[in-house]
């Protein structure tokens, strides 16, 4: 009897395993034969390599995906470290272009300084400011010349524009230096315009001097330049000093208010000229000495 439970097959016994193996050896061997010498089998294989590509890119999706992390976060490392040495190195960058700036500031200065049209009989010295008072009431300066440069109390300081301020102190190496924006510092000036004399004196603000005891009607108008008029025996004639700035006429005053700014920039550059003392003057007669002093005396005048 037949089991029904077995499998029905045509033949009891199929071909061995070697023959197998020889047979399907010699028909690899015909395939290459026939596609190297042929090429029959090249859009077979072409056909396979489509059908077979999604599986390969699948296959091979695991490890693109972990190499494209691992690229996304070592390129995020170097660009936060690349932005990090190029900011750095943006302000290194900014700190050397303000110097470069500053020091063709100073250049320009240094240049009009070594370029000014000064009178013959009149030698300069180039200083420099060590550091301003401290005070913040006090319009000083300290320069790095004293005695050392035969400097002198009462010698004129100025910058490429105009009068900066006067030694007052000498130092064996220091010197003091006195703005004309000093409160009460006078300096004799005359209005370029019409020669108009007057004194010009500081209002303890750097930026700020004011004109004292002009009559409402003098002749001064918005815009006048100020320069030195040389009858004190201190500062040259024909510098620079301030200008006109704005006037108040007041017909109830009998002085105008007038108020100036100073030409030269008493607050800005650190290199200065420093010139030479002026020849002395000759000295005034002595009746003129005696009937200044009974001015400054009425009541020895009324004694007698």
């Amino acid at each position: 009897m037949i089991d029904s439970t077995q499998p029905f097959q045509f033949f009891n016994r199929g071909p061995s395993p070697a023959v197998r193996l020889v047979f399907f050896v010699a028909l690899s061997l015909l395939f290459l034969f026939v596609d190297a010498r042929y090429r029959y089998l090249e859009s077979t294989r072409s056909a396979l390599s489509v059908v077979v590509s999604p599986i390969q890119r699948l296959a091979t999706m695991p490890s693109v995906l972990w190499q494209r992390a691992g690229d996304f976060f070592v390129t995020q490392h170097s660009l936060v470290t690349e932005s990090d040495a190029l900011h750095q190195q943006h302000q290194r960058d900014a700190a050397q272009l303000l110097q470069l700036q500053a020091l063709q500031i100073e250049n320009q200065q240094l240049r009009k300084l070594m370029a000014l049209p000064l009178r013959a009989e009149f030698t300069t010295q180039m200083t420099e400011i060590v550091y301003a008072e401290r005070d913040v009431f006090k319009r000083k300066v300290v320069v790095n010349k004293g005695a050392d440069a035969n400097l002198q109390p009462g010698q004129v300081v100025m910058d490429d524009s105009g009068i900066v301020g006067q030694v007052t102190r000498v130092f064996p190496w220091l010197s003091e230096v006195t703005l004309v924006t000093e409160k009460d510092h006078a300096v004799p000036v005359q209005v370029l315009r019409n020669g108009l004399r007057t004194v010009v004196f500081g209002a303890g603000d750097t930026s700020q001097l004011s004109l004292r005891y002009m009559p409402v009607s003098s002749d001064i108008q918005n815009g006048d330049m100020l320069v030195t008029s040389g009858i004190d025996g201190v500062y040259p004639q024909g510098i620079p000093v301030a200008k006109v700035d704005k006037i108040e006429r007041d017909p109830a005053y009998p002085f105008a208010r007038i108020t100036c700014l100073p030409v030269a920039g008493v607050a800005k550059h650190r290199h200065l000229l420093i010139l030479s003392s002026l020849p002395k003057l000759p000295e005034r007669p002595a009746e003129e000495l005696a009937a200044a002093e009974a001015e400054k005396n009425p009541k020895s005048r009324r004694k007698k």
